[in-house]
């Protein structure tokens, strides 16, 4: 069934590491994918009210995740809840209180033969025990909600408290069970310990976001009219927000997703009383305050002139806007609070190898800060932070099992694609490579509506351990450089980004980079579908192809968004007519040259992986060479160490034995 509680907390202990103890100077291939395959040992991470405790979401077997307390004074950490995998895994932790946290769980289901990603909020105390459910169902409502609700305001943790928009369904039952009469998305205080809610905003079918001030004052509601009336969504929201102490709703904007037109909403500031808000200057996102007092006095805040603005920094559990983010070469972060722009620039003192730092969590009275730090060539590590003792101490990392294990240098780099125009990337060279005539594989990124950026990659990590050079290309589609970069996206403009990234390919080799016999291309997702579609626009550069749950026909991406509300939006997004064709891989197997590995997990609910199969038999059929491993039970992002190991050693071997 698509709705559970939680497990009941029992012990239980984390994967073992590689033994640390032999030489990690040349590890066999499959030495080494175990140790790069193996997933980053905190998943999530939280700091209770007072500072003195953290939750860590840690990965058990194959999918399973478990929810691990730490006392930061002791050292001592006690597993307390446990989550299988089949189907839920814990994905992200908080606390509502220092004796009370609530967990967020994951999973996938197939019902009336469609798969169906879908979540579930749990409460539990810190020693594991009095696990609750905070949803909210019915038996006879009409159908099973994908969410059951979700944290929008934490409130001050003191009285273990939270605001949670709850989604409910009307059902046919006895009108005393809760909520039977009740539709769509509401607010509700809801005590985590006993359960107990107070509704603070009813249930509303079109209203599909509600944002408080982090006082627990909800000022602005998300509505799309279309599904009031039961149509497919438009991708057309209208934002209204509530002067102070008011609970009248006012006009606030109109945002249209298709185009990023207007302003979005992204923070309310009830001190200042202004909105944070994303909106288009010269074609890029930039950040925008929009007064709350009836003026709607909008004031620019931040844009930089070459990148998007992609989100404000919060901290605190009032998610106090302390600054804004972007990413050029490497990413950014611009602190308005004077406090905080101080602090930021004393931890990079401090940490002066591990550039990319930023805050997590905070204690209530903000006195202690979870931080993370890392690089390109050291995976994140966790610090606490005191501000009145001045100390930063380690708490965890993400990756020990990478110890003395052999890294590369990311470097960002820019070629010229065949119109002129210069694409950014970034390279990295085995380390103590000279850097000439190197078996290299391009490595296009997933979305396409996303962008790679310069830190600690384990995917592309692994193959830099093996003697590959690799190149990330951010071919125009990707997001962050904004919309004349973005162009129509990466489905619709995909001749555009394909050919950025086969000239990214044969700028490797002409600058004598490359081995050109040993030229290959390895792609997840999109980048899988980048990789494949490469062999139709030019079959003669790549010698091998690694797709990972690859797109690899536009005409079944765009059946697989049938009877969902966003199916228009999303077709819309993929295209149509002759692009379909002509943009479909599967659809012209007879001019693949290189060979081709597929791997796949059969409960991906973001490509199906039919496609895969479809991508595996179609060229068989015209004599081409393909391989096709399917996962069972895996999803899109492959979360078994298990599993990613055996995709990495399959890769590296396929790679090796098809470019000699």
């Amino acid at each position: 069934m698509m709705y559970g509680a939680f497990c009941l907390a029992i012990a239980i202990s984390t994967p073992a590491l590689a033994d640390e103890s032999k030489p990690a100077s040349s590890p066999t291939a499959d030495e080494a994918a175990l140790r790069f395959g193996a997933r980053e040992q905190i998943l999530d991470v939280s700091l209770s009210p007072n500072g003195e405790m953290v939750a860590f979401i840690t990965p058990g077997p194959k999918q399973s995740t478990v929810v691990q307390v730490s006392n930061i004074a002791s050292g001592e950490a006690k597993a307390v809840n446990y989550a299988d995998g089949n189907p839920l895994a814990l994905s992200s932790c908080g606390w509502s209180s220092n004796s009370r946290i609530v967990c967020r769980q994951y999973g996938i289901a197939e019902r009336e033969g469609q798969l169906l990603a879908y979540s579930r909020l749990g409460a539990l105390d810190a020693d594991g025990n009095n696990v609750r459910a905070l949803g909210v169902f019915n038996r006879s409502q009409r159908y099973i909600q994908q969410s059951d609700g979700f944290i929008i305001d934490w409130l001050d943790g003191s009285a273990g408290k939270v605001l949670i928009a709850r989604n409910y369904v009307k059902g046919g039952g006895s009108s005393g069970e809760i909520g039977v009469q009740l539709e769509g998305l509401g607010v509700d205080l809801v005590d985590t310990v006993t359960g107990k809610s107070e509704r603070i905003e009813s249930p509303d079918e079109n209203t599909i976001r509600y944002i408080s001030d982090g006082q627990g004052n909800i000022r602005m509601v998300a509505i799309d009219e279309a599904l009031r009336l039961g149509w497919q969504t438009k991708g057309e929201t209208t934002f209204k927000y509530r002067a102070l102490n008011s609970k009248a709703w006012k006009p606030f904007s109109v945002y249209k997703s298709n185009n990023n037109e207007g302003l979005y909403p992204i923070a309310i500031d009830t001190t200042k009383n202004v909105a944070y808000v994303l909106q288009k200057l010269n074609g890029r996102d930039a950040l925008f305050s929009v007064s709350l007092d009836g003026g709607m006095k909008t004031e620019l805040v931040y844009a930089n002139p070459l990148v998007d603005v992609d989100g404000v920094i919060r901290v605190g559990r009032q998610g106090r806007v302390i600054g804004a983010s972007y990413s050029t070469e490497i990413r950014h972060s611009v602190y308005f609070d004077p406090e905080y722009e101080k602090l930021a620039a004393n931890l990079s003192k401090a940490l002066p190898k591990l550039p990319l730092i930023g805050i997590i969590d905070a204690s209530a009275d903000e006195t202690k800060l979870l931080v993370y730090a890392s690089s390109d060539v050291d995976p994140e590590r966790y610090y606490l932070f005191n501000k009145s003792t001045k100390q930063l101490v380690e708490i965890a990392r993400s990756r020990p099992a990478l110890d003395r294990m052999k890294l590369g240098t990311v470097r960002p780099i820019s070629y010229p694609a065949s119109d002129g125009t210069v694409i950014p990337g970034y390279l990295t060279i085995p380390a103590g490579s000279d850097g000439k005539n190197l078996p290299t594989i391009v490595m296009p990124h997933g979305g396409p509506a996303s962008r790679d950026e310069w830190g600690f990659d384990w995917f592309a990590q692994f193959f830099v351990n093996r003697g590959f050079a690799v190149l990330q290309p951010n071919y125009r589609g990707s997001s962050g450089y904004g919309e004349e970069w973005y162009q129509e996206n990466g489905f619709k403009s995909w001749e555009t980004a394909i050919g950025d990234i086969i000239d990214g390919g044969k700028w490797l080799v002409k600058e004598g980079i490359t081995n050109p016999q040993k030229l290959g291309i390895v792609g997840w997702s999109y980048g899988g579908y980048a990789a494949l579609q490469s062999q139709v626009v030019d079959p003669d550069l790549f010698r091998a192809v690694v797709a990972v749950a690859p797109v690899t026909d536009l005409g079944m991406l765009r059946s697989e968004q049938r009877g969902f509300v966003n199916m228009k939006i999303a077709q819309d997004f993929i295209g149509q007519g002759g692009q379909i064709e002509k943009g479909s891989p599967t659809r012209h197997a007879e001019k693949f040259k290189a060979p081709v590995l597929l791997f796949h997990g059969s409960n991906d609910v973001n490509v199906a992986d039919n496609e895969s199969e479809e991508m595996h038999n179609r060229p068989k059929k015209v004599g081409k060479k393909t391989e096709l491993i399917i996962y069972p039970g895996i999803d899109h992002q492959l979360p078994d160490s298990t599993v990613r190991a055996d995709m990495l050693a399959k890769s590296a071997a396929f790679l090796e034995r098809s470019m000699k």
